[in-house]
């Protein structure tokens, strides 16, 4: 997802009076993921993911590069296209990492805490609450890094993205917390059954 973000990301979009970019409507998928995955294994094994979601995209992002960088063949025709789609702008990339980082693990950390402090009960409170933190930051950092890449230049178009993004994503989340619940519900069952049984 973060791969697949980084890339459509570095498309402005406008909606009628809403800015934003072409990542707008996957990337808070990476989010209930990382929900899933904070809930059911715990905050080291969300770090984990993130940390593996960070290498994984610096390898995707090198070997585009590399492959712009070879010589095209003579039949090739696509060369500039395949470059402006493939050849991730450093601002986004930068701003994409950062993000990604500090948003996803604040987003664990919290829903950890969250579940430490109140217990088990109340998912719903923990994911919403999560969100919020992450999403705003993850956010902010971003937008405030890629804005002028993908042509922003006024305050207002910066706090319109800013708020635009941090509230489609926040949203997104929300409405699908019922799909998150039986994410979580289904992956604990699957962990239950496949946990080998120990013997005295």
């Amino acid at each position: 997802m973060f791969i697949i973000s980084n890339i459509t990301a570095q498309k402005g979009v406008q909606l009628g009076p809403l800015i934003t970019d072409g990542a707008f409507f996957l990337f808070p998928i990476s989010y209930i993921i990382g929900d899933v995955i904070a809930e059911v294994y715990g905050f080291k094994a969300a770090r984990r993911t993130v940390f593996i979601g960070f290498g994984v995209t610096l390898l995707a992002v090198a070997s585009f590069s590399i492959a712009i960088a070879l010589p095209p063949a003579p039949f090739y025709e696509a060369q500039e296209t395949f470059a402006s789609i493939l050849g991730t702008l450093p601002r986004i990339l930068i701003a994409g990492l950062a993000g990604y980082v500090v948003g996803q693990l604040l987003n664990a950390w919290v829903l950890q805490k969250m579940k430490d402090r109140y217990g088990p009960s109340h998912l719903w409170a923990r994911l919403i609450g999560s969100t919020i933190v992450g999403q705003f930051f993850d956010t902010l950092i971003f937008c405030a890094i890629a804005a002028g890449v993908i042509g922003i230049e006024t305050p207002g178009q910066f706090i319109n993205y800013v708020v635009v993004g941090f509230a489609w994503k926040t949203l997104m989340e929300a409405v699908l917390v019922p799909v998150t619940y039986q994410v979580i519900a289904w992956v604990k069952r699957l962990e239950r059954n496949t946990v080998p049984e120990t013997r005295p």
